[in-house]
């Protein structure tokens, strides 16, 4: 999955009428719907793509999704049929090789430019991020016996950390039991691991496809609170200025302004977290919710999430500062004016006296 953070917003109605499509599309045999308690509240558009070719001669199956919330998703899927070491040698190849990367944003940019009318205050500069997954259908032994979740993470644990990390060499102890603790197993047949690069799902197409889905998710809101995070750094970064040379006359008035400017971008910020928020929901599952909160702690949003709301919070404190600041002044300069009206009303008086 590349995901790129291109737009403030992405009016999806629009989109469709430019991908000519009333409904997001889905292609064939790419993956299947996901079930009715995993849901977007809008769901994203989906493009196709179709196949393309690497350096490698491999063949890939890609499509584009669009999120409102204005993240676009290049979704690019490769089939194998392979032993550990060569799966451990491919994700290896796939996570360390750049041109993978560089094809999909090539692409997402030449989609983007199309339909680009639909974007609302779409971004000079996109922030990006790769996550892989590793999604296993079926694994078995030697004797051909098809291993359950808990065989597979007893009996290859350490070349599914491998796998995770991207790594040719077997990791330490201490890392192994760190990448395995992060499983999670609904049916004793099926195993999620995730891991901040890349995540590994062991379970029917079927009973993966909201998972993937989760996966996806997470990315984007990384995204959208990386963003966020840049934002407000600015506009604190801007406001501790305003505060340093509040010296002049006029001081508090340029104050009042910063203040007003900062708690406007600040309501905005807020507002676009509370749309990601909830933009998927859970329903009835409780596998699920606790899987996205697996995935976004793994892959950094908790974290991003907490520094964006520390930041609103510091901006807060701040807007609140410089109000009471101009309010102090303001107080001050009628109380001055109106110590100056009473000289000047008493001034005839004592000339008379």
């Amino acid at each position: 999955m590349l995901l790129y953070d291109v737009a403030e917003e992405i009016d999806l109605k629009a989109l469709y009428a430019l991908l000519g499509a009333e409904a997001p599309l889905r292609s064939p045999g790419f993956r299947q719907p996901a079930p009715q308690y995993v849901r977007f509240e809008q769901a994203p558009a989906v493009e196709p793509t179709g196949s393309f070719h690497l350096a490698t001669g491999e063949s890939v199956d890609a499509r584009l999704r669009y999120f409102d919330y204005g993240v676009v998703s290049l979704e690019i899927e490769l089939h194998f049929h392979c032993d550990w070491h060569e799966l451990i040698a491919l994700s290896h190849r796939w996570i360390e090789a750049g041109e993978v990367e560089q094809r999909g944003l090539d692409t997402v940019r030449r989609h983007v430019q199309r339909v680009r009318s639909s974007l609302t205050k779409p971004y000079a500069e996109w922030l990006d991020e790769a996550y892989y997954v590793v999604h296993l259908h079926e694994v078995r032994n030697a004797s051909g016996h098809l291993l359950n979740g808990h065989e597979l993470l007893t009996l290859h644990g350490s070349e599914l950390s491998q796998i995770l990390r991207g790594e040719t060499q077997p990791l330490s102890e201490a890392e192994r039991k760190d990448i395995l603790s992060s499983g999670l197993s609904y049916f004793p047949s099926d195993l999620l691991l995730v891991g901040w690069l890349a995540a590994i799902v062991y379970d029917s197409p079927h009973a993966a496809a909201p998972v993937l889905e989760i996966l996806e998710y997470a990315n984007t809101q990384l995204l959208e609170y990386r963003r966020y995070d840049e934002i407000l750094s600015v506009v604190l970064k801007h406001a501790y200025s305003e505060l340093d040379r509040r010296g002049g006359p006029l001081a508090s008035w340029r104050l009042a302004r910063e203040a007003r400017r900062m708690n406007r971008l600040r309501l905005e910020v807020t507002e676009l977290t509370e749309r990601t928020d909830t933009a998927i929901k859970f329903l009835s599952d409780m596998f699920y919710a606790r899987a996205y909160k697996l995935a976004a702690a793994k892959v950094g949003a908790t974290d991003y999430r907490n520094l964006v709301d520390q930041k609103l919070r510091t901006a807060g404190e701040l807007y609140h500062f410089m109000v009471n600041e101009f309010r102090e002044t303001r107080a001050f300069l009628m109380e001055l004016t109106i110590i100056l009206i009473l000289v000047i009303e008493l001034l005839p008086i004592l000339k008379v006296k």
